[in-house]
């Protein structure tokens, strides 16, 4: 039986005015979550006006607990700069994966993409109490 190499994660970034997106490709697990983790802290360090840092997952096959390990490590790391951190379009593995750890709280989701507006902006916040009038 011949042993086949670890899948590897690659990870391309684009950015905008305040925002950087970060798109996954491969496996997030013990043996590729340092590097992303690596990667967020290095767009984290060189850009003092990020507001927002994007997780494009829908190219992502895998993620074990070393991977939710690295996605908490990064929201730790964001939090403490003030940026904001969204999973953008996560497969359904994630999706469950988030759900059933109790992280899912923690990361803007895909539904919560109707509130961005242009780059990043984000729509006003919305009273979910009725007015007076209705």
């Amino acid at each position: 039986m011949t042993a086949l190499p670890s899948p590897l994660l690659t990870v391309t970034a684009e950015e905008g005015r305040g925002w950087v997106r970060l798109r996954l490709t491969g496996d997030l697990d013990y043996d590729t979550s340092h590097e992303l983790v690596v990667r967020a802290g290095d767009w984290l360090a060189v850009r003092p006006d990020l507001r927002e840092l994007r997780l494009s997952c829908a190219e992502l096959r895998l993620c074990d607990s070393m991977g939710v390990s690295a996605l908490l490590q990064i929201h730790r790391d964001a939090a403490a700069q003030g940026v904001f951190l969204r999973v953008e379009d996560a497969p359904p593995f994630l999706d469950r994966i988030m759900r059933i750890t109790g992280i899912h709280h923690l990361f803007a989701r895909q539904e919560d993409s109707r509130s961005v507006r242009g780059a990043g902006e984000a729509a006003p916040p919305t009273d979910p109490r009725p007015s007076p009038s209705s």
